[in-house]
């Protein structure tokens, strides 16, 4: 029996794969099989998660930032007509930008080209995780840029939320992190409650809706996009349902344990999956008033490569 290690990046330091191998490294010097699975919630890193089970070929081309300075972006095709185009890439937290990074200008549009890009290249289902945006545009750069190229024809759009915020609120819950004072986040609001009105389909009723500053809304709205669990999605792909009939134990990562942590996150979906298995977590932080510190059976702190690999170790010793 195998010891699954299933953790999301942490985010600025380590990608899931780096935190996994090293977790894993610690337990196969403890004489543990570990089956490494990097997972993703439909944020940074879940392009290169799903590569493999979804048998993406990467598409590298310039894109363009979300104040239109051009940048190295990347999306994913699978042969079977499968696109990730992950918002990341182009309008993410820590997208490369020269200027100031203001959240009022900050758009789509990079994203809706995207997402052109693979309609064009024949997808018939482009997946969108939508996790980890600089902006709060309500979608309208990306709706414009693809309305500017004729719309998506039959193409499909389904959406990795990992959040339930709805769409008007988007703003008040996340413009702080993306660098808004209070005047920026009640222009921003108001100018989201503007863009409800006049969408064909009103999101604020939408759970998820709100992802990204709106784009989850607004490609919902406009293009009829399913807003799905973006770790439910990725635990669907890469087959975790299997995996942990098998399993001794499942460990789990991210850079911060906090009360987020329970709202759509990988790791609550994993605890949900993993009934009966024990979850053990790895974690660069911990909020000590996070609800789901008692659902584990154990919580480590690591946030360097070699503290990963240490408790992996320390893991180990349970599971000889």
């Amino acid at each position: 029996m195998t010891v699954i290690v299933a953790p999301d990046s942490f985010k600025g330091t380590h990608t899931a794969p780096a935190v996994a191998d090293a977790i894993a490294r610690g337990l196969e010097a403890a004489g543990v099989t570990a089956l490494r699975l990097p997972v993703a919630d439909g944020g940074e890193g879940t392009l290169d998660v799903l590569r493999a089970p979804l048998g993406l070929d990467i598409v590298e081309a310039d894109g363009v930032n979300p104040w239109h300075s051009t940048i190295p972006a990347k999306w994913g095709l699978s042969p079977d007509g499968i696109a990730v185009v992950e918002v990341a890439q182009t309008c993410g937290l820590t997208t490369p930008h020269h200027g100031i990074r203001d959240p009022r200008t900050a758009d789509t549009v990079g994203v809706g080209r995207q997402i052109v890009d693979a309609a064009r290249r024949g997808a018939r289902e482009i997946v969108v995780a939508v996790g980890g945006s600089a902006t709060t545009d309500g979608g309208v750069g990306a709706i414009s840029a693809i309305e500017e190229a004729g719309g998506l024809g039959g193409t499909e759009i389904t959406v990795l939320s990992d959040v339930r915020t709805r769409y008007c609120d988007a703003a008040t819950v996340f413009g702080p992190q993306k660098g808004a004072d209070p005047a920026d986040v009640e222009f921003l609001t108001r100018r989201l409650h503007a863009t409800r009105a006049e969408l064909p389909r009103d999101p604020q009723g939408v759970e998820g809706s709100g992802a990204a500053g709106g784009l989850a809304g607004g490609l919902w709205a406009c293009f009829d996009a399913r807003i799905v669990s973006g770790a439910g999605f990725v635990l669907d792909a890469l087959g975790f349902a299997d995996a942990v009939t098998s399993a001794r134990a499942v460990i789990v990562g991210e850079g911060r344990l906090d009360a987020q942590t329970a709202e759509g996150k990988i790791v609550s979906e994993i605890l949900l999956r993993s009934a009966g298995v024990p979850v053990h977590a790895v974690v660069g932080t911990v909020d000590d008033s996070a609800d789901a510190l008692s659902a584990f059976a154990d919580v480590r702190i690591a946030s360097t490569i070699i503290e990963l690999e240490a408790a992996g170790r320390d893991l180990g010793a349970w599971y000889r």
